[in-house]
């Protein structure tokens, strides 16, 4: 029976150029929607798996087709909520080589950052669920989705479900009066599975040395916070925004691991990347015994989004499965 993960956040318009062009160039942009957490359900939905979305858009035209969004890539909607009048948005200019991509964000005062905790009911939610997500963004946006984000991860750990949060978070967007070190560790003490990095560790907790391993700042997480049973991250090497490499690595409380590095040498769309890492991650830990291999389908299924244009690694089980094991030719399948 295909295993169930409910995912909470906030979903946006991505506005962008044609193509590669600059915004200078732009006549016209090319709409798609795209949101961390929703991208990891939307990929898990491609690898099998019943996912459903939670998140709030605006009674109108734009929040109708952003749920038809959701719903066209096999998503569950019937825990989107309406209310409010703006749907986030950001414009992404993609870059090439040696010009880096640019970000502009446009989602103070959206539908889904005035969300409250007496919107959703999280036991009626997470009924029958096998997995839940998180991300440090949605703590970041607003009181309402903090205090929302903490009643999920505290009704999933009542009822037994696994929790994971990918905790990278990114501190210019912490502005409503708190910050992130005052608000991650009582989030993250709830956590069974941790994503993130050394730098993230320090700057959120304090723990670890700049410049120091990874497997450290892991180890120092995992004993200030007894609950988390792995911390896991990723090394990316950036030789150009069109050429990158990654590989997995993870701390699981009683040995290091990581994987091989892969090498991507025509990069497509590298946004929603790390998003791939963690429903790659998500659907191995729920489908395999061994952590290595766990965490192989994680980089793989990373690796692969960097091919896929937009927010969302459509990717089939297949194709995770086969680069997993070393596939690297691309040869037509027939």
């Amino acid at each position: 029976m295909a295993k169930k993960v409910i995912t909470f956040g906030e979903v946006m318009m991505r506005l962008s150029p044609p193509g590669y062009s600059k915004f200078s160039q732009a006549t016209s942009f090319e709409l798609v929607y795209g949101g961390g957490e929703a991208n990891v359900a939307i990929s898990l939905a491609y690898l099998g798996i019943k996912a459903a979305h939670v998140t709030r858009f605006p009674d109108n035209a734009l929040g109708r087709a952003a749920t038809q969004f959701l719903r066209q890539h096999w998503l569950s909607t019937e825990h989107v909520f309406y209310g409010g009048n703006m749907l986030g948005k950001y414009f992404l200019e993609k870059g090439a080589v040696h010009r880096p991509s640019e970000v502009i964000y446009e989602r103070e005062g959206s539908s889904f950052s005035l969300i409250e905790p007496s919107m959703v009911n999280w036991a009626h939610v997470l009924k029958d669920a096998d997995w839940f997500h998180w991300t440090g963004i949605t703590p970041a946006i607003s009181e309402g989705a903090k205090m929302c984000c903490l009643d999920a991860i505290k009704t999933a750990n009542h009822m037994g479900i696994p929790v994971s949060g990918d905790i990278n978070s990114r501190s210019n967007m912490w502005k409503y009066g708190e910050t992130m070190q005052e608000v991650m560790p009582e989030l993250v003490q709830n956590c069974d599975i941790v994503i993130t990095s050394r730098r993230g560790i320090q700057e959120m907790f304090g723990l670890g040395e700049s410049g120091g391993k990874f497997r450290n700042s892991a180890k120092l997480l995992m004993e200030t916070f007894p609950k988390i049973k792995k911390v896991v991250g990723k090394t990316r090497k950036s030789i150009s925004a069109s050429h990158q490499q990654i590989q997995g690595k993870m701390w699981n409380g009683q040995e290091y691991i990581k994987t091989e590095m892969l090498n991507i040498t025509h990069v497509i769309d590298r946004v929603g990347t790390g998003d791939a890492f963690a429903s790659g991650l998500i659907y191995g830990l729920l489908h395999y015994d061994d952590d290595i291999q766990a965490l192989n389908f994680a980089s793989a299924a990373c690796a692969l989004k960097h091919t896929v244009p937009g927010d969302v690694n459509m990717v089939s089980l297949e194709n995770v499965v086969s680069l997993m094991h070393g596939d690297t030719s691309g040869a037509i399948k027939r």
